[in-house]
């Protein structure tokens, strides 16, 4: 008999490993993103987040619908004009 924890798996992402999926083949299915995380190297997280998704046959168009508090470029925007 499993454990707890070895039942309840918890898809976690880090900037760092979200960003292993920046130059993925977008739009992507679940398995086109698996594919690419393992030819591409990713680290065995990001394998393992991708597996934990509950795919429907869904199309990913970016890693936002995958990882919603993925950082867009827009919040790294600097004004040069404030200071």
């Amino acid at each position: 008999m499993q454990n707890f924890f070895e039942k309840q798996k918890i898809m976690y992402w880090t900037l760092e490993l979200a960003s292993k999926l920046e130059d993925a083949p977008w739009p992507a299915s679940k398995d086109e993103l698996i594919d690419y995380a393992i030819r591409s190297g990713a680290p065995l997280e990001v394998i393992e987040n991708l597996q934990e998704i509950e795919d429907e046959g869904e199309i990913y168009e970016c890693i936002e619908d995958i990882w919603q508090d993925y950082p867009s470029k827009e919040d790294f925007f600097f004004n040069e004009e404030e200071y």
